[in-house]
């Protein structure tokens, strides 16, 4: 009777690593440096497939990110429901990934709730010029925030940004973001932020599922892109390419094949906006 929870134990413990593994590789890859966007680098988009077996998705996939949303497409409904969102002010830290820049969130920020899944908010990162477009438009920059299930599903929801008026949550970041410009993989600690005053500005998004956009490009993830294009500054746009200090002018992963793949547009039947 004495072994019988000490096997429970082992087993718990082989279990739960098993989940953290499978959480780790669902994730986008950290180190940056063994990939670029360059048309022709040994390392661009389209090589990727071919840097390590494990990313073997960029080549063999049929659910891949980003693509285009044009009309004709688009399957218009009222069932989806508005994205139940519970975010909350939490520690964070901005990171310099040397292709783009991360907020990561230390501590509980909340969640989003996707057909009664609760997926939490862990990072978010920015894009530029956006890698989705609709109807053929490119817009100047996109914001993805990155939730993840306890069981290891991803739900990323995307923004995308026209130049006009400064983003009000880009603005407040722009000192720890000088910080740490041109240090790859450098670090800083931003204190309390609040993924609240991420503006949405919309009920309205496209929901598809796709895959994460940087290696290893895991699919089945579920993409929530909000159809209100909201507005940022070329500084802004400027800024957050020279940071990381690429020698590239994008960040943005090449569309992808829709291959059949169902594309929703929410929309209230009220039509009331946010």
């Amino acid at each position: 009777m004495e072994k019988l929870p000490t096997q429970f134990l082992v087993c718990c413990f082989f279990i739960l690593l098993a989940l953290h593994s499978f959480s780790v590789r669902s994730q986008e890859i950290e180190d940056e440096s063994e990939f670029d966007y360059g048309a022709n680098s040994t390392k661009g988009p389209a090589r990727w497939g071919e840097i390590h077996a494990e990313w073997g998705a960029f080549s063999n996939g049929t659910m891949q990110s980003p693509i285009d949303m044009s009309n004709e497409r688009v399957s218009i409904v009222s069932h989806l429901g508005r994205l139940k969102k519970s975010y909350k002010p939490s520690n964070a830290t901005l990171r310099n990934r040397g292709h783009d820049m991360m907020l990561r969130w230390e501590d509980e920020a909340g969640a989003i709730e996707i057909k009664g899944r609760e997926y939490v908010l862990h990072q978010c990162h920015w894009h530029s010029p956006s890698e989705h477009t609709i109807n053929g438009r490119r817009y100047d920059l996109e914001l993805h925030m990155v939730h993840e299930s306890a069981d290891g599903k991803v739900a990323v929801i995307g923004i995308m940004y026209k130049i006009g008026r400064p983003d009000s949550f880009l603005s407040s970041l722009m000192d720890h973001l000088e910080a740490i410009t041109d240090i790859t993989d450098g670090e800083r600690a931003v204190g309390v932020i609040d993924p609240r005053h991420i503006k949405f500005g919309s009920r309205k998004y496209y929901r598809y599922v796709g895959s994460l956009t940087i290696p290893p490009c895991t699919e089945n993830v579920v993409w929530s892109i909000v159809r209100k294009v909201r507005t940022v500054t070329r500084e802004q746009v400027r800024f957050l390419r020279v940071a990381v200090h690429d020698e590239s002018d994008s960040n943005a992963r090449p569309l992808q094949s829709i291959n059949k793949r169902s594309i929703q547009l929410f929309r209230p039947d009220d039509k009331v906006e946010n």
